[in-house]
């Protein structure tokens, strides 16, 4: 008895440890694919990092010089070691822009677009599951429509025109919410930063009116933000609460005499969880890089309006920082989003 206890003890550590070793892997050989890939588009793209720095009159000797700096004369495979050897120790190089590191720099932007991104999600969240819900139940019934409806509409309207006619409406007209940036000048010193996310500071601190100030410059742009998670999550949820709804397991329980409610929020639901956690999963990823027209319209300083602004000026150095950072956060979300997808689902465990 204790002989096979232990065997089946064993078994189970050994599946667990190739479950890691896998996982493990996968993450080495995709952040190895994003290193090269960065390295290889800072070596085709038809800017001179060189002249990012020395500018564009500067003696042939003082390029060479730089050049020389740079590391720019040695081999290719030579670069990229070196390349690889500097992010493995946090060294992204300085910004041409700010003079500062880029580490520095992404460190003091990437809390404002983790502050936004992941709002926004919530709001996505919390309004698009119930709409895809009531969308599959009541499908091709007045429900469906509006939530097809909504979903079209924030696919379709281009978000910068969004947010300009936001502004306008509920910023100039209305002023139901505060203006462009992230907080007030008249409140900036209210605040000492210590996790970047300057509602929880300002919460943590007592600063009851930053954070009101905060949260008025804050809503207006995770809004929009959320509009375009909203429609995709509610689309997505009702296409998968429309494929569970038509199982046999659905239909036994009914048969059973179980209760509708019950159905569709604890079984139906539950099943079609597993997915959607990966869409959830894939709309906060999205949001976490790709809300650079959100951030330029509200002039919030975020990550996205950083890469921005450092690939118009040719600081590569930034732009390749931000770039695997945004990689990272994907890789990070996914095995997330693996291991939830085990808690969840009793079959992947």
């Amino acid at each position: 008895m204790a002989t096979a206890t232990t065997d089946s003890l064993s078994a189970h550590s050994f599946r667990v440890g190739r479950i890691l070793w896998r996982e493990l892997t996968t993450i080495a050989i995709t952040m190895f694919g994003l290193l090269l890939i960065t390295f290889l588009i800072a070596r085709v793209i038809p800017i001179d990092p060189v002249l990012a720095v020395v500018g564009d009159n500067a003696k042939p000797d003082v390029y060479e010089a730089a050049r020389t700096e740079l590391g720019l004369d040695k081999p290719l495979w030579q670069q990229f070691a070196i390349y690889v050897g500097k992010v493995f120790t946090g060294d992204f190089g300085k910004s041409v822009l700010t003079s500062q590191p880029v580490l520095t720099d992404i460190k003091r932007v990437f809390p404002a677009t983790l502050e936004l991104a992941t709002l926004g999600t919530l709001i996505g969240i919390v309004l698009g599951v119930p709409l895809g819900v009531l969308a599959a139940v009541y499908q091709s019934r007045w429900p469906d429509q509006i939530a097809r409806f909504i979903g079209l509409f924030g696919y379709s309207i281009p978000i910068f025109w969004l947010g300009l006619m936001g502004l306008l409406l509920f910023y100039a007209k209305l002023g139901w919410v505060s203006g462009p940036g992230r907080i007030s000048v008249a409140y900036q010193d209210f605040v000492n930063p210590v996790t970047g996310v300057i509602l929880l500071d300002a919460a943590m601190q007592g600063e009851w009116d930053a954070f009101r100030n905060a949260l008025s410059h804050l809503i207006l742009p995770s809004a929009l933000l959320g509009l375009f998670s909203l429609a995709y999550i509610s689309r997505m949820t009702r296409s998968f609460m429309i494929t569970e709804l038509q199982q046999q397991y659905v239909i036994a329980a009914r048969v059973k005499g179980m209760s509708e409610a019950r159905v569709i929020w604890r079984h139906a639901l539950r099943n079609a969880m597993v997915p959607l956690l990966t869409v959830i999963a894939l709309s906060y990823a999205s949001l976490l890089e790709g809300s650079v027209l959100t951030e330029t319209i509200f002039a919030w300083p975020g990550l996205g309006r950083y890469i921005t602004n450092s690939l118009l000026n040719a600081d590569m150095n930034a732009v390749l920082g931000g770039t695997l950072v945004v990689g990272a956060v994907f890789i990070g979300i996914n095995l997330l989003t693996d291991i939830l997808g085990r808690l969840v689902d009793p079959r992947a465990r």
